[in-house]
């Protein structure tokens, strides 16, 4: 075993810790409290892919949902920030899905009160501002708001991409 650094962004950890998760009946995501180790994440993009030469997981993974599936930062770019980088979710079943364009977006997803799996099944609701996660997206992204509809087609504008990574695998995706 390797030594890595395993420690979640700050600003990402502190908004699972604002009780999202708890509060929202019938959601079924498990937030880590630090990253997958990298290994086991290798591990697992080989079985998801169904194909061993497929190279080192392009993913950091921070949490999970009742099925396996996999929410992570996709290493877009090598060697940028992970905060810059696209958060993405790897079903189960083989599903995949652009959750947010970076780290901001993520916490504006949050603060709109919006789960990274309601964009894998969809919003079937009216979502409400969650007032402690509106606050600390202004604090850590320095902007006064975010509306949902800028985060989900800045989300929609990187799934040509993933989905080119994980034809590149030999996977057939199946975009949500």
């Amino acid at each position: 075993m390797t030594d890595e650094d395993r420690v979640l962004p700050s600003a990402l950890d502190e908004a699972h810790n604002l009780g999202f998760f708890w509060e929202h009946d019938g959601y079924d995501f498990q937030p880590d409290t630090e990253f997958e180790w990298s290994v086991e994440t290798t591990e697992w993009w080989h079985v998801w892919t169904n194909n061993t030469a497929a190279g080192d997981a392009p993913f950091r993974v921070f949490g999970v949902d009742g099925s396996g599936g996999k929410v992570a930062f996709w290493a877009r770019v090598p060697g940028a920030s992970i905060e810059g980088q696209p958060i993405v979710f790897l079903g189960s079943e083989g599903e995949i899905c652009v959750v947010a364009h970076d780290l901001n977006d993520y916490l504006w997803l949050l603060a709109n009160g919006v789960g990274p799996l309601e964009m894998v099944d969809g919003i079937h609701r009216d979502p409400e501002p969650v007032a402690a996660l509106v606050a600390h997206a202004q604090r850590q992204t320095g902007t006064s708001a975010r509306s949902l509809k800028a985060v989900l087609d800045a989300a929609a504008s990187e799934l040509p991409a993933l989905t080119a990574l994980i034809e590149s695998t030999g996977r057939q995706a199946s975009p949500i």
